[in-house]
């Protein structure tokens, strides 16, 4: 890497990573440091009568206050923060003090990790706090840290842009406290609900996530090709058809975290990469599965925030059972006026169109009614809420109802205006199930690009004979944004999917050489902001003179610095 690449903070860091090698001291240690206590346990645990407590931690340096023989530092480790106090006597006690006064002071910088032995004090300012009595280099950070000040809880200059802070993850989890709090939340929601499930018995599995049909959603899905087979295969968009074969094979009750991919738009609710929960259980119907859900959802909550009752942007949510249910023809009976109970297509069509609302030929009966709800109805439902018996165009996979054979026996829970999850008494008619595949297929002929595959495959297998079964899918994405008071999916997805980084475009060696620019003053006419040769055009040549001779004198990079009369040529030549 050219050294003008890098800022200033870079260099010097580079220089002190240099400096420590020529000391002897291995910046990247590989043997194991073994630590005995956290942070947040020291802070936890100290009692004043008690003998003073021998600790070992390590973490990063967050912060350093020195005054002269006497320093404090701020250890950030994987739970929290404690205040160290340091001076050079304690961790020099022979004649050489430059442990303290070159190691300490001058090589160690904000970001480095290092450990540190030492007994735990309360200070008289009231801080309970690590005595070291020896510090161990054990990472050098030659790329500075965003620096978050914090005083009385409150945090000032935050790194707070979000497409850094999406794109740099790591960066945000290391200097904003509370975004790691988040991801301890989301993984308590996911054991929550595998105790939840795993004390009745069901049992975990794992199911194809590249698919030779993708079925078991309505989804575009991202497709990729298997070389050694030479056939097309996908990527998930659902697991529900292979954990349904899992039923059909004996097991009672089975359930998967899957990670779903869908190549559909991205916003605040979702990400073309998510993860899913379903479950599938014997001899279920809807009916238990909504009493299944809410007792789950009441547990999570509980679990993961001590109550019911959850913050999300301005309203309280509250998660405990039961919820109210509303059926959907109801619901859009209930926000549009129209009663679609006995439509047809055409009507339901029209219906649309007196709506003002954009729909054409290539929807079916379901995306019709499918849309009127999530345009009407749909952000009205912030308390938990199951919509249910859906239409049989929009539930390809469900059991028509038993008291009304244009329905099915499906719900979807809404919450905080969006879908939550989805359910259904599963269809295991395999002619019924093989003629919904095919009017999937005739929607798909008319131009639907998200209707489903047939997948003879499962057909065959409901052949054999499914016992009732009760379905679930739930979005865990989605789940964690309720259950951590979150407004957009990308504050719950460590690594959510980003456009590539913008690059400035820089002309290579090759074209500055046209206007004669010599090849080791390329990078110099970069760094002082002349990415392009264009760049040049109608410029003053004394002013770029001086600034790529400062430049050169900053850096000490001994180039011979071009005359005043030699970066007019170049500009010359550019007409």
């Amino acid at each position: 890497m050219n050294i003008l690449e890098l800022s200033e903070q870079e260099i010097v860091r580079r220089e002190a990573l240099a400096e420590l090698r020529n000391m002897g001291i291995e910046p990247y240690p590989a043997a194991e440091y073994p630590t005995n206590a956290f942070s947040t346990d020291i802070l936890a645990e100290f009692k004043d009568e008690d003998e003073p407590r021998e600790v070992c931690i390590a973490g990063r340096m967050m912060s350093r206050r020195v005054m002269g023989k006497a320093s404090f530092i701020e250890l950030q480790d994987s739970k929290g923060r404690i205040q160290v106090y340091i001076t050079r006597d304690d961790i020099c006690p022979g004649e050489n003090k430059d442990g303290y006064n070159v190691l300490f002071k001058r090589l160690l910088d904000i970001g480095d990790f290092v450990g540190i032995k030492g007994f735990v004090f309360r200070t008289q300012t009231g801080e309970i706090t690590v005595h070291a009595h020896e510090i161990t280099f054990l990472s050098k950070s030659i790329r500075p840290l965003p620096i978050v000040k914090y005083k009385d809880g409150v945090a000032y200059d935050r790194f707070e842009d979000p497409e850094l802070r999406y794109r740099q993850r790591y960066v945000d989890l290391v200097v904003n406290d509370d975004v790691k709090e988040i991801f301890i939340k989301r993984n308590k929601i996911y054991s929550s609900m595998r105790e939840f499930f795993n004390s009745r018995g069901y049992m975990e599995v794992e199911t194809p996530v590249l698919q030779s049909i993708p079925g078991g959603a309505a989804a575009r899905p991202f497709i990729t090709h298997h070389n050694a087979l030479d056939i097309p295969l996908y990527l998930r968009i659902a697991n529900e058809l292979y954990l349904k074969r899992l039923i059909v094979g004996g097991f009672e009750g089975v359930y998967e975290f899957s990670k779903n991919f869908r190549n559909e738009g991205m916003d605040r609710t979702h990400n073309p990469e998510f993860t899913c929960m379903e479950i599938y259980v014997s001899y279920k119907d809807y009916n238990w599965m909504m009493c299944f859900t809410e007792q789950m959802l009441e547990k999570i909550a509980l679990d993961v925030n001590g109550t019911t009752d959850v913050q999300v942007g301005e309203h309280t949510i509250s998660f405990k059972a039961p919820f109210r249910r509303v059926t959907m023809l109801d619901s859009i009976k209930e926000f549009t006026g129209y009663d679609l109970n006995g439509k047809s297509e055409e009507e339901i069509f029209a219906i649309c169109k007196e709506l003002k609302m954009e729909v054409d030929e290539t929807m079916g009966k379901g995306k019709l009614i499918d849309e009127i709800f999530g345009e009407f109805c749909e952000g009205n439902y912030i308390q938990p809420t199951f919509i249910t018996d859906y239409p049989i165009e929009m539930s390809p996979l469900c059991k028509r109802h038993r008291n009304n054979p244009d329905l099915t026996e499906r719900f979807e829970l809404m919450v905080n205006g969006k879908e939550l999850c989805n359910a259904y008494s599963e269809l295991n008619d395999p002619i019924d199930q093989a003629e919904r595949f095919q009017e999937q297929l005739r929607l798909s002929e008319k131009g639907d690009d998200e209707a489903m595959f047939i997948d003879k495959d499962f057909v065959r297998a409901l052949e054999y004979g499914m016992p009732p079964t009760s379905g679930m899918g739930i979005g865990m994405d989605r789940l964690a944004m309720l259950m951590t008071g979150q407004t957009t999916i990308q504050e719950v997805l460590f690594f959510p999917q980003m456009r590539p980084e913008k690059k400035v475009p820089k002309d290579n060696a090759a074209a500055f050489a046209v206007i004669g620019v010599p090849e080791e003053w390329v990078p110099v006419l970069h760094k002082a902001g002349y990415n392009l040769v264009n760049d040049l055009k109608g410029g003053n040549a004394q002013k770029i003179q001086m600034e790529i001779g400062g430049i050169n004198k900053k850096f000490k990079l001994g180039y011979t610095v071009p005359s005043v009369n030699d970066v007019a040529a170049w500009i010359e030549k550019l007409g």
